[in-house]
């Protein structure tokens, strides 16, 4: 019997399920042996003598740790502490819901997840002042890219809108704001987020959040943070102090003191720069205007010109770039700076894609990190709010074919951080009862998982592994709530069920 944070040596008669299978003979138990932190031998089961701690893997199977490659890690861990609306349907079901909830510790009612493209009402601060009062009122829409306030809500942040609702830059000061709980709180939410995320087989994720993380994580990690790998981001507002630190992308970020468990955690990630708003919001950059509103092509909130300087200099000091691109003009605006510039990295969502723009991803060797729940999360607002557009909507096999490389995310808390939710979704194209959503571009089940690790189960690679209770190339209907029976990082038990 393993508990949390004991070390393996060894672990026992598991199938190789996932990326390193290739390398096998056949498809027969294997026992992986660790040393280091690192995968030493694999040999048929009993052929090598058992030694130091052994993990009995009793039939599982085995794939690498999985990894989340888009997180806004304290906005989704404080979520839970938030009132939950993705399954409120209107204006006023929302407004009511939250006069109903008891407020935070500091005195605001925070709601989270709503989504209003689809509510036959509008959101208005007359129906939120009606059901709240006096006590300020915040509901986070869930792409985050508004936020709908009440009176009181707005006085206390010094903010006017006729509606209540803040849009872009606005809404993300909002959430900012939001965030910025006392350290010692967000770090307990985060703790605790971390576990959940090892329970579903998470060894690492890429924190977008909107803070100054190069603090954080070694913080964190001094007080015993140790679920799984960070690559942290940095905004273009905190760029010059970024390289004045000397952060470097891929670089290890530690303070010398840091626990055992937490070393070799954190690395430094990129500079993420969002240069358009959201579907959900109507504020994406695209072709062709939104339904109803002719003047609305979304918008480009970064400049083509400026991106192209932000991206010089995150390049000249060593940092790669996530550029957040969901219409097509914007994604097409990203690549363009990309060849302009020669900088590394990853366009984020990538939701709405220009066909002659699909060769250009790996032409230009930037990876297309893309979230395969939103597809099915959006698939109804796609239908009224992009019929007119003839891009490819959430593309992935059509990226795949054109030579990009994938990774795959959440986006949480936009989506839940369940890597075998993205699987499914990327595998099937569909959660409910109805068809797959744009079959032609369902992803087999090894490049979903292909896009969802960042190693191989072979001698010579890092100790992340996950052990699932059902086989994830046996039956496409089980990836969804894959039963994760232990998770180990770097050849130490983060999770056993």
């Amino acid at each position: 019997m393993t508990a949390i944070g004991d070390r393996v040596d060894m672990i026992r008669g598991v199938r190789v399920a996932g990326p390193g299978r290739e390398h096998l003979i056949d498809d027969g138990p294997v026992d992986l042996v660790i040393s280091d932190g690192r995968i030493a031998d694999i040999a048929p089961t009993g052929a090598l003598p058992a030694r130091g701690a052994v993990l009995d893997g009793e039939g599982t199977w085995a794939v690498p740790g999985l990894w989340d490659n888009h997180v806004h890690t304290v906005q989704w861990a404080l979520a839970a502490e938030r009132v939950a609306l993705g399954d409120v349907a209107s204006a006023a079901e929302a407004a009511a819901r939250m006069g109903d909830a008891a407020p935070l510790p500091d005195g605001r009612r925070v709601g989270s997840g709503f989504r209003d493209a689809l509510w036959g009402d509008r959101p208005s601060l007359d129906l939120l002042d009606a059901s709240t009062g006096a006590v300020p009122t915040y509901l986070i829409n869930a792409d985050v890219h508004s936020v709908w306030l009440n009176s009181a809500a707005l006085v206390r942040e010094g903010f006017r809108a006729i509606d209540g609702v803040l849009r872009e830059e606005g809404a993300f000061e909002i959430s900012r704001r939001l965030n910025a709980v006392d350290p010692a709180h967000g770090d307990r939410a985060v703790r605790a987020a971390g576990e959940r995320a090892a329970a579903r087989g998470v060894t690492g994720l890429v924190d977008f959040d909107m803070a100054w993380n190069a603090d954080a994580w070694p913080r964190r990690i001094a007080q015993g943070f140790a679920a799984h790998r960070v690559e942290f981001a940095v905004y273009p507002f905190d760029l010059d102090r970024a390289i004045a630190s000397g952060l470097c992308t891929g670089d290890l970020h530690e303070n010398e003191d840091a626990p055992d468990a937490g070393r070799g955690l954190i690395r430094v990630g990129p500079l993420k720069i969002i240069t358009d708003g959201s579907l959900g919001t109507r504020t994406a950059a695209c072709s062709h205007s939104y339904p109803g509103d002719p003047h609305n092509f979304g918008m480009l909130t970064v400049p083509s010109d400026e991106l192209v300087d932000l991206l010089l200099r995150a390049t000249g000091a060593g940092l790669g770039v996530a550029v957040h691109a969901i219409g097509d003009r914007a994604t097409t605006s990203a690549l363009d700076a990309f060849t302009v510039t020669g900088a590394s990295g990853s366009i984020e969502h990538a939701q709405l894609v220009r066909h002659a723009d699909l060769a250009r991803f790996g032409r230009l060797g930037v990876t297309a990190s893309v979230q395969p729940q939103h597809a099915l999360d959006d698939r109804d607002i796609v239908g009224r709010h992009w019929a007119g557009q003839t891009a490819i909507g959430y593309p992935l096999a059509s990226l795949r074919d054109a030579g990009a490389a994938l990774r795959f995310g959440s986006d949480a808390p936009v989506a839940p951080l369940d890597p075998w939710q993205a699987i499914s979704a990327a595998v099937t194209r569909t959660d409910d009862d109805r068809d797959a959503w744009h079959p032609e571009e369902r992803l087999s089940i090894d490049e979903a998982l292909a896009a969802s690790v960042r190693t191989q189960l072979r001698p010579g690679e890092p100790a992340d592994v996950v052990l699932c209770g059902a086989d994830p190339r046996a039956d496409e209907s089980a990836l969804h709530d894959m039963p994760v029976v232990a998770t180990l990082l770097a050849g130490r038990v983060t999770h056993s069920r």
